[in-house]
């Protein structure tokens, strides 16, 4: 018997444990399907760590989606992080945080409470920033936030690119304005170590005996008494069925594609697609699963000619760099995606539109393709930031130890098709800058031969893939296809809050890790108030 249960450990739910358990009078039981992230792969940062988390079926849930009819009928690859830490501990610890217009977007919908000067403070509570308190960050908070200290060549060459091609430098997107191209900040500590949500809320309270930690634990289904949550019910890793139960209440924070998947599993949700399933309907939700958001991304791939990129080869630039990142002398911060930016694909909007991402690093998406990177080259993503495609999360089986079915439904809409177009071309104008000129060799994806519109747009429909910022699943508001309301409770039922990325109503134009940490803050101070 707990007064909490949160069924998800990643970087919403490392958190919510935190602070629900620090008062200790509150017993709280946080359930995770994966494994402890206190581990080599995980904590330790490079390239090749980064290649093999991607793959790793002990720490990746290795989703595909269905085949795609606007993405060249390809089922792509959708990897989302299992274990303690979430997709938080395989990212690439970018720390942004979205724009403004975001969160004022989301308190317009009728989300009270949501809009940007509401949230501020919260993104500066959890914050623990290198660069120390201003009006725009924090640093008490126990996320370390920290500027990188090892920069390859090709990517210093890239930022004064995106400068000659008259984008302004800006030193922080998460400040005054989000518009501008730079080095990003990065979630990791001083010492270089990856400060997922499990080291940053976890780790420090991991002796608290008012909390249990399950981990290697299957979620079968949210127990019900009536309309009020009551318990769960997990598998074991030898999967032998067990029951908790909560006398306050049950927080669902397994994510944009597990959140909706337990929901419909527990009999919430659309009842057709329970019923087709043999679930017994508890609560008929038709949005659970519904109102799915992706930023599409494109990527274009070059070959270097100074050997100054990261390849996996014995070079100069490999041994210095394995050399320092040993040094006990001062510790390497490092990401691969270490700059980037935020720019529009066309001067007349308001906002940024499309997120840069430049890796000096010569990959493929997701790693693939094992000997890529033994030749120097670079990696400019390009993501479309206002998708209004909406895609789906379905149940695949009633089975809690199969994936779920993914309809990302990548460019519904021919605008974000049209904006990718024109991102492509300013990503070239930028890479035939003079300051890449000495590194710059070839384009080798998409290649010399797409150069018109519509060969730019029929290969971004062959080859677009996720960038992982997914949410929206679950989402926040009050219309018919809402799950929760503002509080995070989900409508028509007790004691049940869903906390984690998937109640976005609209994606944030940014990476998600950030927002989704400040929504669990933002949630726990919610439960908190409730049950004081």
């Amino acid at each position: 018997m707990f007064d909490y249960i949160i069924i998800g450990g990643g970087s919403a739910g490392c958190l919510l444990a935190n602070r629900l358990s620090a008062d200790a009078n509150n017993k709280v039981c946080l359930i995770e399907a994966g494994r402890s992230d206190r581990n080599y792969l995980v904590r330790t940062t490079s390239p090749i760590n980064m290649i093999f988390l991607m793959h790793s079926p002990l720490f990746n849930w290795l989703n595909y989606t269905d085949k795609q009819v606007n993405s060249g009928y390809r089922e792509l690859f959708w990897p989302r992080g299992k274990g303690l830490g979430g997709s938080s501990s395989i990212n690439a610890m970018i720390y942004t945080r979205g724009h403004r217009w975001d969160y004022d977007h989301w308190a317009s919908l009728g989300n009270n409470g949501w809009d940007y000067d509401s949230v501020l403070p919260i993104f500066k509570q959890t914050e623990k920033n290198q660069r120390g308190a201003d009006e725009f960050h924090g640093a008490n908070g126990e996320m370390s936030v920290v500027d990188t200290n090892f920069r390859f060549a090709p990517s210093e060459a890239f930022v004064d690119a995106c400068i000659e091609a008259n984008f302004p430098l800006n030193n922080d997107m998460n400040g005054a304005e989000q518009e501008g191209c730079g080095f990003f900040q990065i979630t990791q500590t001083p010492e270089g170590v990856r400060c997922n949500a499990s080291l940053a809320f976890l780790d420090p309270i991991l002796t608290r005996p008012n909390l249990t930690i399950l981990t290697q634990s299957t979620v079968k289904r949210i127990v019900f008494d009536g309309k009020t949550a009551t318990g769960v019910e997990y598998y074991d890793a030898k999967k032998t069925l067990h029951s908790v139960s909560a006398t306050k209440e049950i927080i669902l924070a397994a994510g944009v594609l597990n959140s909706p998947q337990i929901l419909k599993l527990s009999g919430v949700g659309p009842a057709q697609e329970l019923k087709k399933h043999n679930i017994d309907v508890i609560h008929d939700l038709p949005g659970v699963g519904e109102n799915l958001q992706d930023h599409p991304d494109i990527i274009i791939r070059c070959l270097e000619s100074s050997s100054t990129s990261f390849k996996t080869l014995p070079t100069k630039v490999m041994l210095d760099f394995v050399l320092k990142r040993f040094s006990k002398k001062k510790p390497m911060v490092f990401s691969p995606t270490d700059c980037g930016g935020f720019i529009k694909s066309s001067p007349e909007l308001d906002i940024p539109d499309l997120q840069l991402q430049f890796a000096a690093l010569r990959m493929k998406p997701h790693g693939e393709g094992l000997f890529t990177p033994a030749r120097n080259g670079f990696v400019l993503h390009i993501c479309y930031l206002r998708p209004e495609s909406r895609g789906r999360v379905l149940l695949a089986t009633n089975s809690p130890f199969d994936n779920v079915k993914i309809q990302a439904n990548y460019f519904d809409q021919e605008k974000e098709l049209d904006a990718l177009v024109k991102g492509v071309k300013i990503g070239r104008e930028i890479l035939a800058q003079p300051a890449l000129a000495s590194l710059y060799k070839q384009e080798e994806k998409p290649g010399a031969d797409i150069q018109t519109d519509e060969q730019i747009k029929q290969y971004l429909r062959d080859n677009v893939e996720t960038v992982y910022h997914t949410a929206g699943s679950c989402k926040m508001g009050n219309d018919d296809m809402a799950v929760v309301d503002s509080e995070l409770k989900v409508h028509g039922l007790n004691k049940l809050r869903v906390i984690d990325s998937s109640i976005m109503p609209t994606i944030t134009g940014s990476n998600i890790h950030g927002p989704t940490v400040m929504i669990a803050e933002k949630g726990a101070k919610m439960i908190l108030d409730d049950w004081q």
